[in-house]
């Protein structure tokens, strides 16, 4: 029997940016220069990530898995934990519209008695 998890989150999943600055680097004794040169990236590129302002890409979650010997799956795990995360918060006025199948009476009145389809713009 699956446990349905179906609470909302209050706060963010932590960022991998955060991770790294808070956990990895004091652990390891590095910087910015020295991570920057341990992946072969640019420091800008670390810096951006360090300041939440970049995401994790598949080729960085392998870099990070081979200096520090865990797995690529660990850091795009936490990447995508934030990008639903963040996706939800942006766009939860546009995702209340959409009638669960299994439980219509969850939501308020169905989408054809109170929106107009022409009004709804859907971003990708």
């Amino acid at each position: 029997m699956a446990i349905l998890n179906t609470t909302k989150r209050q706060i963010p999943p932590t960022h991998p940016g955060e991770m790294l600055r808070e956990d990895f680097l004091p652990d390891y004794g590095l910087n910015t220069s020295k991570l920057a040169a341990a992946l072969t990236v640019s420091r800008q590129t670390v810096n951006e990530l360090l300041r939440e302002r970049r995401a994790i890409s598949p080729l960085m979650a392998l870099r990070l898995s081979r200096l520090f010997g865990n797995s690529p799956e660990f850091w795009l795990n936490a990447q995508h934990s934030r990008d639903l995360w963040e996706s939800e918060q942006r766009y939860h006025k546009e995702l209340t519209h959409i009638v669960p199948l299994n439980n219509p009476a969850a939501v308020g009145p169905l989408p054809s008695e109170s929106i107009n389809p022409k009004s709804v713009k859907i971003r990708l």
